[in-house]
């Protein structure tokens, strides 16, 4: 019986020594199944799991922009066993323009960026501009008569738009979607005249040559649209922004195991087979250091919120 006693007793002991995983680890991902969230978890799941020797479970939750996977992760554990994929609106654009009831930087540890897309800003092909300085004209002389969509209040391609009119000085109507997918659905339509989603879902469109392309985010023209000209060669510094994913554990998560999951998440993205994967859906991987990742995104909230104030996009006033 005392030996039973011991061995209850020595159990939590011996489990904490056992080196990490020594159980399952689940990845929250705060959107539905598919979708470039979806495959950002189960491509590191899956690349995690073999490195590692242990099942890295996906588990899909969505709702409230994000809010709902964030607060599950934040509340969890720090032990290493619950991760989630932290992007651009969990942890900047929707902070940025709106209460949540998490924050982004102080309940997180960043563990490691994956990568991200760029944004297009395309326009219905019957519209008669074909560089930014051409729509901007165009938009200036319909005086706030153009519409443009969004995927919801205060996502990426609601704010790079919001820079754009602020930037160029000319007025649109915004029109508000439930996700990119319905707003291409409404240009296709006729009823959008410009939007600017991310490259990924855009591509399909662009190449049917239903919507036409006019500017992308970044420092350098990119490879899979090298005929499409940047913001800033158009005239339009500091439109860099990207639809970025990454790996956020709770706050207070231990060092060695963050160096671990960053070490293996890095190697990786150096790997032409994940490279590749991640290329076909137009996402160019971004590996960073877990303390260049959280500078980031503190750089990124700082921006958007920036944005936010400027463009008098908070919603909670």
């Amino acid at each position: 019986m005392r030996m039973l006693l011991l061995l209850c007793a020595l159990l939590p002991a011996l489990a904490a020594a056992q080196p990490y995983p020594a159980k399952p680890v689940r990845i929250v991902v705060p959107a539905q199944p598919g979708g470039g969230l979806d495959l950002i978890g189960r491509t590191i799941a899956d690349q995690l799991g073999r490195a590692l020797q242990q099942s890295f479970i996906v588990e899909n939750s969505s709702g409230g922009g994000g809010a709902i996977a964030s607060m599950t992760v934040a509340r969890a554990a720090p032990d290493g066993y619950t991760l989630m994929v932290g992007y651009v609106a969990t942890h900047a654009t929707n902070p940025a323009v709106r209460k949540v009831p998490y924050d982004p930087v102080r309940d997180f540890t960043p563990v490691a960026m994956i990568g991200g897309t760029r944004n297009m800003l395309v326009v219905h092909p019957a519209l008669p501009a074909s560089d930014l300085r051409g729509l901007v004209e165009y938009a200036k002389n319909k005086s706030g008569k153009l519409t443009y969509g969004s995927g919801g209040i205060g996502t990426l391609n609601h704010l790079v738009m919001e820079q754009f009119r602020g930037a160029a000085g000319f007025e649109m109507v915004t029109v508000h979607f439930r996700g990119i997918g319905p707003a291409f659905q409404a240009m296709l339509g006729g009823q959008l005249e410009a939007m600017t989603p991310g490259l990924a879902a855009a591509l399909p469109h662009i190449r049917s040559g239903k919507v036409k392309p006019i500017a992308v985010t970044g420092l350098a023209r990119h490879p899979l649209l090298p005929e499409v000209p940047t913001f800033e060669e158009s005239g339009f510094r500091d439109f860099d922004g990207v639809q970025w994913y990454g790996i956020v554990g709770p706050a207070k998560m231990n060092p060695e195991v963050v160096r671990t999951l960053s070490a293996e998440i890095d190697k990786a993205l150096a790997s032409p087979a994940l490279q590749q994967r991640l290329a076909n859906e137009a996402i160019d991987p971004m590996p960073m250091t877990p303390e260049r990742f959280g500078a980031f995104i503190q750089a990124e909230l700082a921006r958007y919120r920036t944005l936010a104030r400027e463009r008098n996009l908070t919603l909670d006033d």
